[in-house]
């Protein structure tokens, strides 16, 4: 009979955010994939768990998930957990939940800890939608192609940021997607948690002065409907009221239609697009 296998979330910071249902199923299964074994064992250590703890991580889980895979259809149940969070969210995990899904593998993913809710609710910026981008990369030329994709989005944007590089995070995003409200949540639920709601020039000038310390979840604003629509604006500023409908013609839609459209654009009445029309 196959056992099975369970993705359990563990605590960001405070030992006391984890669930007594991610305690029973640590204390109930036959060995624990853990993405860093000495710092699971301060975790385990604390609620008396004793199992068998295997090293499963970024570097070593396309081979380690196939035999954790084959351990599950022996009948061994097993638990993976990262140093902290959620498995799969910026963290080794993925990988075994499509080699699972596959394989039809059945297996479990409990609820619990997170930075980027806890982050997200704390920075008083919009929480009914946001895009979770994790670590951008090093290099400018990497991460600008992300970056690039996610400026004209209205969502609340959350990444993750290590301290030697917050600086250069930070004026990386002001350069390329201008100043807007930043929330940085350092060291979440641990003894020195520390909230800063500012703005990115502000936070700039703030760690210019002030080392950062710790990890980061950054929640920046999203794009403004005001900006999009003065950006939208600026699209048809070039183009003439007769030039705007032929655009929208061209690209297969009737007359009509695009001079209603052409209307919305540019906020005026559709008689005097109309007026326009005539004209083509």
């Amino acid at each position: 009979m196959a056992g099975k296998l369970y993705l359990v979330p563990t605590p960001i910071g405070n030992l006391k955010d984890i669930t007594l249902r991610a305690l029973e199923v640590l204390q109930s299964v036959d060995i624990i994939a853990a993405e860093d074994t000495r710092q699971s064992l301060k975790l385990l250590n604390h609620f008396n768990i004793k199992k068998i703890l295997i090293s499963y991580h970024k570097f070593n889980e396309l081979g380690k998930s196939e035999d954790i895979i084959r351990q599950v259809k022996e009948g061994k149940n097993i638990a993976i957990i990262s140093d902290a969070g959620t498995p799969g969210i910026s963290d080794p995990g993925s990988v075994i939940v499509s080699k699972c899904i596959e394989q039809n593998i059945e297996f479990v993913v409990l609820p619990g800890a997170t930075a980027i809710t806890t982050a997200l609710v704390y920075s008083g910026l919009d929480t009914t939608k946001f895009v979770f981008r994790g670590f951008l990369p090093r290099e400018n030329k990497e991460r600008k192609p992300i970056i690039d994709d996610l400026i004209n989005r209205s969502e609340t944007l959350i990444f993750y940021e290590a301290p030697h590089r917050l600086l250069s995070t930070l004026e990386f995003l002001y350069e390329n997607i201008g100043n807007r409200k930043i929330s940085m949540c350092r060291e979440l639920t641990k003894l020195y948690e520390e909230i800063i709601r500012l703005t990115l020039e502000q936070a700039i000038e703030y760690y210019k002065q002030n080392s950062p310390r710790g990890e980061y979840v950054l929640v920046v604003e999203g794009k403004s409907k005001e900006a999009i629509d003065k950006d939208e604006r600026a699209k048809w500023d070039s183009l003439t009221i007769e030039e705007h409908i032929q655009k929208y013609m061209d690209d297969g839609i009737n007359k009509k239609d695009a001079m209603k459209l052409v209307a919305k654009d540019r906020n005026l009445p559709k008689s005097e697009i109309y007026k326009h029309s005539l004209k083509l």
